[in-house]
């Protein structure tokens, strides 16, 4: 307890410097602005402002970041209340009641009632992140190479079953990514690798370009595709402090919808999206009665907002302890990481204690500055949802544009985020997920390191994967899962929570 209290205080130390403090507030605003408007999510917002962080130090760049991650998850919920758009993949449950409520004049307790509930969720999910990043790192320091290759494995596993649309889909998804990994120069044997003798590829695909492609441009075009319509509610938002009988009516459902989405969030491949799903159907099924929900239930409110943010926070928990990203957010956050290099892992917290430690005390902060940026602004945030996108669109194609060519001056790149942006529309109209890509990607270069790792220890032999027990029960978890996911009646309960999405 008293090494947890003096860590802490070191990450307050680092948190409340002048410059860390602005720069969460620019990120926990700038997330709030992208979950407000729908159409640009964290994934292609952080994507695009990678090239800024270059000229931050590693531990602004990463709270800034991670701001715009959980200020999405606030914003999101503003326009599922008022407008009937989930602003994040994560709000779709909060529409259901949500805007219920906005219709009948009670916008603003439930907009508070969301602010509230993610506020205590955020605390929580940052106390448990702190309390188990030291054991979870202790035991992440006796894994080899051969436990962290079939760690990957488990973690790509849960991301073909957790990811949108098919198995073979997402798994070829995956497959592509890890593909594109190995493009460019064999750092072992020094042979050019599907480099097609392109000089510029030569140092592979940058993952900067391949993240602003798939999800910056892919997403304008993505989205001018589809017609603009917006609900934008008509009745008064009315107050927004709830009142005693209201906070006594969520806060059940906000600790339930807490603890389920704090469980979810840790699990690699994207848990966390599954949290507010699980959070309003159990809500429903224990309430006195159920046909309360659909119709402005405050539960349906408060469990699912809750559960979104826990989980968008204790994702945080495999990337800070054992380097593995569990969905693609994170997955753009160990790109941040290698940039500054930052070698993701159980090594951050006994080489970067600043950044682990600083990075866990922004998040509190982070959720205190989004309680006072989200309640007074609402009017503030009504105003932005007015704006057309065809004006957005343009600036942003722009800003991919400029921010691309000044990483490495290099005219290739902004063509190739073009092609990448292409690729990913092509991909999303044909019912594939770019996302198990970008997981594929970043995973891909690390696999085949440690499975040459694991190769060379036992001299070639392919048994050291199933002889060393971790490493064996992780295979057969992940084998267990894909097989899990292939069954008729886990395809079937998969697909429907994903409708719903």
């Amino acid at each position: 307890m008293t090494d947890l209290l003096s860590n802490l205080g070191l990450g307050f130390a680092v948190a409340l410097s002048l410059q860390n403090v602005a720069l969460c507030f620019l990120g926990c605003l700038v997330g709030t602005l992208i979950g407000v408007l729908p159409g640009v999510g964290p994934i292609a917002t952080i994507a695009m402002l990678l090239p800024i962080t270059f000229g931050l130090d590693p531990v602004g760049a990463l709270i800034m970041l991670a701001g715009i991650y959980y200020g999405a998850q606030y914003g999101g919920s503003t326009t599922a209340i008022l407008v009937n758009i989930p602003g994040e993949a994560t709000s779709v449950v909060t529409t259901l009641d949500g805007h219920q409520m906005a219709r009948q004049g009670r916008g603003g307790i439930a907009l508070g009632i969301a602010a509230i509930a993610s506020f205590f969720a955020g605390t929580v999910a940052t106390i448990l992140i702190a309390a188990l990043g030291a054991p979870l790192t202790k035991l992440a320091l006796i894994f080899g190479p051969a436990e962290y290759f079939a760690l990957m494995v488990m973690g790509l596993a849960f991301a073909v079953v957790l990811a949108h649309g098919s198995v073979l889909k997402a798994v070829a998804m995956i497959l592509v990514g890890i593909l594109l990994s190995t493009v460019g120069t064999d750092l072992e044997t020094g042979q050019e690798r599907m480099t097609f003798g392109y000089a510029f590829l030569t140092d592979g695909v940058d993952f900067s370009v391949l993240a602003m492609g798939l999800f910056g441009i892919a997403e304008i075009l993505r989205n001018l595709d589809q017609s603009e319509t917006r609900d934008v509610v008509r009745a008064q938002i009315g107050r927004l402090l709830p009142g005693a009988a209201e906070l006594k009516q969520a806060t059940p459902a906000t600790l339930r919808g807490t603890a389920i989405g704090a469980i979810l969030g840790i699990l690699p491949g994207n848990g966390a999206v599954l949290g507010p799903f699980a959070s309003y159907t159990i809500e429903k099924k224990i309430a006195r009665d159920p046909s309360r929900f659909g119709r402005g239930a405050i539960e349906g409110v408060a469990g699912p907002e809750s559960a979104n943010n826990a989980g968008a926070q204790t994702a945080f928990i495999p990337l800070l302890t054992l380097g593995i990203p569990p969905n693609a957010v994170m997955a753009l956050m160990v790109g941040a990481m290698t940039i500054h290099g930052i070698v993701p892992g159980p090594g951050v917290m006994t080489k970067n204690p600043n950044l682990f430690w600083g990075m866990i005390a922004s998040m509190w902060i982070g959720n205190l500055m989004l309680l006072v940026i989200n309640l007074p602004l609402v009017g503030l945030w009504v105003r932005l949802l007015k704006v057309p996108y065809r004006l957005m669109f343009p600036a942003i194609l722009m800003f991919c544009s400029v921010g691309i060519y000044s990483i490495g001056s290099q005219p290739t790149d902004v063509m190739l985020i073009g092609v990448f942006g292409l690729m990913g529309y092509l991909l999303i109209k044909f019912g594939f997920e770019p996302a198990p890509l970008l997981l594929g990607f970043v995973l891909g270069k690390l696999m085949e390191e440690y499975l040459r790792r694991s190769l060379t220890l036992s001299r070639g032999d392919l048994m050291i994967f199933l002889e060393r027990p971790v490493s064996a029960v992780l295979f057969v978890i992940a084998f267990a899962i894909i097989a899990a996911a292939l069954l008729p009646s886990m395809r079937k309960s998969r697909d429907e929570v994903f409708t719903e999405a």
